[in-house]
């Protein structure tokens, strides 16, 4: 069965731009390459990727778009654009003559303000992406979900697709404050979300086993059609290792949704990110 890791990220610490991850994590501090990538992704039947920014500038998508040139794996990138900055649309444009730029991630786990992808000054940067048919990563908790409703309600042209499953505190058991926001935003028919970065969000003890709850959950708000499979390596291992998250995802997708398991794992991925 093909394989498409929707979300993967590559860094090299010594570029000038990387300022993240931080010496205190320490499974992560050090650079990722592509060859890393392969070597982990391969062997478990990984045949493709989405490759997503990890850094808050220019040079850092122009890196990816690099990286993307040169490794056939990747099928798509999603890159980072100022959509605050006056010029967003004309930059926006730019980027999107690249063959394998699908998409742009603002980062806004990192802004302080929960409604900031909603206020005027982003509208142009938008409008520019639904124009140049780049969808929106978004990179968010909880407390983003209500502005991220009024956003796909704003902009039905706009593919939005939520990391992480929106980043659930599942190590505390968050659940009401992030499910039922959640259900509401997937509603709106333009929204899909990965099924990444779960297991970050579980505590050390527990790992894989307290996740299992959510994943139903967004089986149950996303279905079939709108259900990505991502590692989030190498952010993964922190917590956990690229054979056991891709294993408990199958396995659990074999034991509730086995007719699926195609379009979970790769088929959602090439349709929503244009992979070829």
């Amino acid at each position: 069965m093909e394989i498409i890791d929707a979300h993967q990220h590559l860094w090299q610490l010594a570029r000038l731009e990387c300022q993240w991850p931080t010496p205190d994590l320490t499974p992560i501090y050090r650079d990722f390459s592509a060859a890393d990538f392969n070597a982990v992704s391969g062997p478990v039947g990984v045949s493709g990727s989405v490759l997503v920014q990890s850094q808050p500038c220019a040079a850092d998508t122009e890196y990816l778009l690099q990286q993307a040139e040169v490794n056939a794996g990747v099928g798509a990138v999603v890159g980072w654009a100022d959509l605050a900055a006056p010029e967003s649309p004309r930059c926006i444009a730019q980027l999107a003559l690249h063959r394998k730029l699908r998409g742009l991630r603002p980062m806004l786990q990192c802004i302080a303000e929960p409604d900031w992808i909603i206020q005027p000054a982003q509208a142009p940067g938008l409008e520019a992406m639904i124009t140049a048919r780049l969808s929106l990563d978004a990179l968010i908790s909880s407390r983003h979900l209500g502005a991220i409703r009024q956003l796909a309600a704003r902009y039905p042209e706009l593919n939005i697709i939520i990391d992480h499953g929106a980043k659930p505190n599942i190590a505390e058991g968050q659940w009401g404050d992030w499910y039922e926001p959640l259900a509401a935003l997937a509603a709106q028919a333009n929204v899909s979300c990965k099924l990444s970065g779960l297991i970050t969000e579980a505590a050390t003890s527990a790992e894989l086993t307290q996740t299992g709850r959510y994943i139903e959950a967004l089986w149950r708000l996303f279905g079939p059609d709108r259900l990505l499979w991502g590692s989030d390596w190498p952010v993964l291992n922190l917590q956990s290792d690229y054979p056991s998250w891709l294993t408990f995802c199958r396995q659990w997708l074999n034991a509730n949704a086995p007719e699926a398991e195609a379009a979970v794992l790769a088929g959602n991925a090439k349709r929503l990110y244009r992979i070829q």
